[in-house]
């Protein structure tokens, strides 16, 4: 045996012990980890549309020290059992719910995805002899800052690059773009004013041997409180115009209409998340009332929770108290 079989031998019998130690480590901790149940919960309805998602929905398990979850406004809820339950187990898990029926299922523990129907305590129809008041004509209102300007005015200033033409350079700083005649530079600056901003700025030569200038400074393309304009001139005195309109920025706020989404009793709205002053405006029994929902999403007539989109957008779903029905 040559010396690189017996260095290829002494690997394989140190490296695959190795590898199938850490294999069955792998393994064994893939077990060790605790199982995860992770479901939705609706209202149930024969409608699709009015299987709206409930949130907080204590959901439990009957095992030992039992965990439990809550369910976030989409309905979704995740259960992680003891390490000692593992996939296979039967369980019991018990879904509660101030506003819908208690309900317990039987099941076993698996990589499935749990969803549940609930039944709203007040399921049954009401009597027709009870009055209910109506809501029609529901609409979202909200508002938006906007960032918008004004033209207060423009910014007119004229100066003079002074020099004489044909004078050799001779290696002394300025000189022409070749390096041959002595050049002169010059600037000149404007200031908005506090709180204004330049807009559309342009500058030009207007008098003078304009061909042999050049202007050197790009400041005076960006916009802002302040402008600085810089030239080279290369032959005789020169006259330069700078220009700029003037802004105001200012934040105002934009109003906005949205119209919800209404299945049974259910009413569902998306908005964005700068979305601000959040109010439903409709009409109830005949007449137009606003109604501001506030931070703490608190409404007479419905029972309303918020979530947030992938996109940051934030959804609203809202279901009837007991008394109330959309028209």
């Amino acid at each position: 045996m040559t010396r690189a079989h017996k260095i290829e031998a002494w690997i394989a019998a140190v490296v695959v012990p190795l590898v199938a130690v850490g294999v069955f480590a792998l393994i064994r901790w893939q077990k060790q980890k605790p199982v995860t149940l992770r479901g939705s919960v609706i209202v149930r309805d024969v409608d699709p549309r009015k299987q709206l998602p409930i949130g907080g929905v204590l959901v439990s398990a009957d095992v030992l020290n039992p965990p439990t979850s809550k369910t976030d406004s989409s309905g979704f809820f995740a259960l992680t059992l003891p390490k000692s339950i593992r996939r296979g187990h039967p369980v019991v898990l018990h879904y509660r719910h101030p506003q819908y029926r208690p309900l317990d299922v039987k099941d076993y523990v698996g990589d499935q995805l749990y969803i549940v129907h609930l039944v709203p305590l007040d399921d049954k129809p009401a009597p027709k002899d009870q009055p209910s008041a109506k809501l029609s004509n529901v609409r979202v209102r909200y508002t938006e800052k906007t960032q918008t300007e004004f033209n207060v005015g423009s910014a007119v200033k004229t100066f003079e690059v002074q020099n004489k033409g044909n004078i050799p350079c001779r290696k002394q700083h300025p000189c022409s773009p070749d390096g041959k005649w002595k050049a002169a530079l010059g600037s000149v600056t404007i200031d908005a004013g506090v709180g204004n901003e330049f807009r559309a700025p342009r500058a030009s030569c207007i008098a003078g041997p304009c061909p042999f200038t050049r202007i050197e400074s790009n400041q005076m393309l960006q916009a802002g409180r302040t402008l600085t304009l810089s030239v080279r001139d290369w032959s005789d005195t020169a006259t330069f115009l700078l220009e700029a309109e003037v802004f105001r920025p200012m934040v105002s706020q934009r109003e906005h209409w949205s119209y919800p989404a209404i299945f049974g009793e259910g009413m569902s709205f998306t908005l964005p998340s700068s979305a601000e002053s959040v109010s439903i405006e409709a009409d109830k029994d005949g007449q137009t009332i606003i109604f501001p929902l506030g931070p703490a999403l608190q409404l007479s007539w419905a029972t309303c929770d918020m979530g947030t989109n992938a996109d940051q957008g934030r959804i609203y779903r809202c279901t009837l108290k007991p008394g109330y029905r959309f028209q």
